[in-house]
């Protein structure tokens, strides 16, 4: 593991739990999220894994792959959960870089952006 890479058991969050199948670990409730760019599309992610602009993933700097991420949209509420497959966004001011498919599910279609979203980490029960 990765020197700057957060431990998924490590963090020390409020949880709501849903449906007694899940729980969401609040990690940060403003942050930015922009999406990848289509040039992208079919290229190998940090995780090995090839991007594909319509399953719902994400890049982060340093949560390990393979973890859950639940994106919430402050404008409308609206909600995706994605896995975390790459490293990412490098663009100063940005925390999370969505599919363009989860991206657009939060943005009622569009792919007009960068979006406030809350990120929450998904636990299983």
């Amino acid at each position: 593991m990765r020197k700057d890479t957060i431990p998924a058991d490590s963090l020390q969050t409020d949880s709501i739990v849903i449906a007694g199948k899940q729980s969401f670990h609040l990690f940060k409730k403003n942050a930015h999220a922009s999406y990848y760019a289509d040039r992208l599309h079919g290229k190998r992610t940090a995780s090995g894994k090839k991007y594909d602009r319509e399953k719902f993933t994400a890049a982060h700097k340093k949560f390990p792959f393979g973890t859950k991420l639940k994106i919430t949209n402050l404008a409308n509420s609206s909600t995706v959960i994605v896995v975390v497959n790459d490293r990412g966004p490098f663009t100063k001011g940005r925390d999370i870089d969505l599919s363009k498919a989860a991206f657009k599910q939060i943005n009622n279609g569009s792919t007009r952006g960068p979006l406030r979203v809350k990120i929450e980490v998904v636990k299983a029960l």
